[in-house]
């Protein structure tokens, strides 16, 4: 089996936290609600290599079989891709785009909310993919992603020189036609049914009565998420950067860690 890194790599405070809550029954149920890449996968250059750590997918799979724990992954991946990638246990609930799209594992495939857009967002979303590549033409390392809810403009690849003029322009598109913006690393969203990983959490944490999540995420669009949470809840920045996250680990085997650590608490 896999083994997560030393949990010493946890820092104390997040260890003291995590312990406390798995120490109080008044917790049940946990939400462990986490981001997918930069989180549980280390970032790629290519997304389709993006796999969780092995460590992480020995851990998730122990965490979804104890009671009192719901397991979700929150990501800005379409569902169709978070699912052929995440390698996670039945009954884990999956929030795609954001939150635009929702699901949970079962043992024969997807139990999928159904997305529907009207015909003028449908309209929308088809202007938005052409303006989109005309954005992308002619840039090295560009490109662009269609989502059923949503375009993503992709700057991974590129050269500075072609990255930040092609976010600029995609950020203007989204002002020019009125749709809802996020800006990550390295990415730019624009979408016709506006959400936000925040939005989504608390939903799904009132859905299922859970009197503490804990959250963890990389980029900067799951500051919504940290910021949506109390301060009773447990939010992780893994990563370098400005947060509102109350804990900070350095990268997903330190994450991973902290999910060990966790575990290792509630059974």
């Amino acid at each position: 089996m896999p083994e997560p890194r030393d949990p010493q790599a946890v820092p104390t405070d997040l260890r003291d936290r995590l312990a406390a809550v798995a120490a109080d029954p008044a917790t049940r149920p946990v939400l462990v609600a986490l981001d997918f890449d930069g989180t549980l996968a280390p970032l790629q250059d290519d997304p389709a290599a993006s796999r969780i750590l092995p460590a992480g997918v020995e851990v998730l799979a122990d965490l979804a079989a104890l009671d009192g724990v719901a397991l979700a992954l929150v990501s800005g991946r379409a569902m169709a891709d978070l699912h052929a990638l995440a390698q996670v246990p039945p009954g884990t609930y999956l929030v795609g785009s954001h939150g635009a799209e929702r699901a949970r594992v079962t043992q024969f495939g997807l139990d999928r909310d159904v997305v529907e857009l009207t015909h003028q967002q449908a309209d929308l979303l088809a202007a938005l993919g052409a303006r989109a590549s005309a954005v992308a033409r002619g840039r090295d390392g560009v490109w662009v992603e269609t989502k059923p809810t949503a375009v993503v403009v992709h700057t991974r690849l590129a050269e500075p020189s072609d990255a930040e003029p092609a976010e600029a322009e995609a950020l203007a598109l989204g002002t020019e036609l009125g749709v809802g913006t996020l800006h990550g690393k390295d990415v730019v969203e624009l979408t016709v049914l506006p959400a936000d990983k925040g939005t989504a959490l608390q939903a799904l944490r009132h859905e299922l009565g859970a009197p503490v999540v804990l959250y963890a995420g990389d980029d900067v669009t799951d500051e919504h998420a940290f910021a949506a949470l109390d301060d009773q809840d447990v939010t992780v920045k893994v990563g370098t950067g400005q947060t509102v996250a109350r804990f900070r680990v350095a990268d997903p085997e330190a994450g991973v860690a902290a999910l060990a650590v966790l575990r290792d608490a509630l059974a």
